[in-house]
């Protein structure tokens, strides 16, 4: 999905300027660095493919039975579960020459809606500058037809500095059953802003620039069940690689923020689903807006469940 897949990774190189006093290769993207992402994005998609043909569909539910049963009851109580993936068989990430691939997914129950309340909101990219701000400045739908869209997204991400992503995504929507549906996105091209908002503002070519964010794939699954819906999101993305010798400063803060993001992320979807559904049961009954409302645990990031 175009929104919350695309926070996720926004401040993953933040740091990088740390680095920026020593002695560095050219910052275009090679043809190595795409070639070994492809082929990881390739793995994760088959592996997508296979578990929607034969399950778990919601990953927690493909867990050991007691921890399955702890993961749901934790999802039930407003906390998000989320995990670190790889494709690698021994849990590693991949050789990646000049970059890195981070994977990450979450899941987050929004309580008392249905389905179709859900998506309504993830289709609503022309205000998703409101409801995830203020990651997302800018959100615009470009073209839609049918299930398909594509849209424009500018994003802000300040940590240590500040970093201005214009991109485009396609994104693609399928309905597996009534109360069942996921969706697969692709950011067609991601150009890091220089300057934005002033006279000078210009955007560099795709590639050649910080490699705050090169790639960026992302898969929804929403599942309709127990009193409310589940929401899953899993975002695959290249950046650039940890200069040598900065491994012990970075690694800690790549890890770190990735999933603090995802978690705003899905904390911020719920949110807006449950004011959005608080809103239009007020105008049903004739009365006032009582404004936003919150869940309990909504600005508290923290509270969630990292599964190695």
């Amino acid at each position: 999905m175009v929104c919350a897949g695309s926070v996720l990774l926004l401040a993953v190189l933040s740091g990088y300027r740390v680095a920026r006093a020593l002695p560095e290769a050219s910052e275009l993207l090679s043809p190595a660095t795409l070639t070994a992402f492809e082929r990881y994005v390739a793995a994760v998609t088959t592996q997508n493919e296979e578990s929607l043909r034969r399950g778990p569909f919601l990953w927690v539910d493909g867990l050991a039975e007691q921890e399955r049963r702890a993961a749901l009851a934790k999802l039930n109580q407003g906390e998000i579960e989320m995990r670190r993936l790889s494709v690698n068989a021994r849990g590693r990430n991949l050789t990646v020459p000049g970059g890195m691939i981070h994977d990450w997914e979450g899941i987050v129950f929004v309580p008392g809606v249905k389905i179709d309340a859900v998506l309504e909101l993830l289709e609503d990219y022309n205000h998703h500058a409101t409801y995830f701000a203020p990651d997302v400045e800018r959100a615009e739908i470009e073209s839609h037809q049918g299930d398909r869209f594509r849209v424009f997204m500018r994003f802000r991400r300040k940590k240590i500095v500040t970093v201005v992503l214009d991109t485009e995504q396609e994104v693609s929507y399928f309905r597996d059953s009534r109360t069942r549906a996921h969706s697969r996105s692709s950011a067609l091209w991601i150009r890091q802003v220089d300057q934005p908002g002033s006279r000078e503002e210009k955007q560099r070519a795709p590639g050649n620039d910080d490699g705050f964010l090169w790639r960026m794939e992302t898969w929804w699954r929403l599942e309709e069940r127990n009193g409310g819906v589940y929401v899953q999101n899993q975002v695959v993305t290249l950046t650039r690689a940890i200069p040598i010798g900065l491994g012990w400063l970075l690694e800690p803060f790549l890890t770190k923020i990735p999933r603090e993001t995802l978690a705003f992320t899905l904390e911020a979807l719920r949110t807006a689903v449950l004011a959005r559904e608080a809103e239009q049961g007020s105008k049903a009954v004739g009365l006032p807006p009582s404004g936003k409302e919150r869940f309990p645990g909504e600005a508290n990031c923290a509270r969630m469940r990292l599964f190695p």
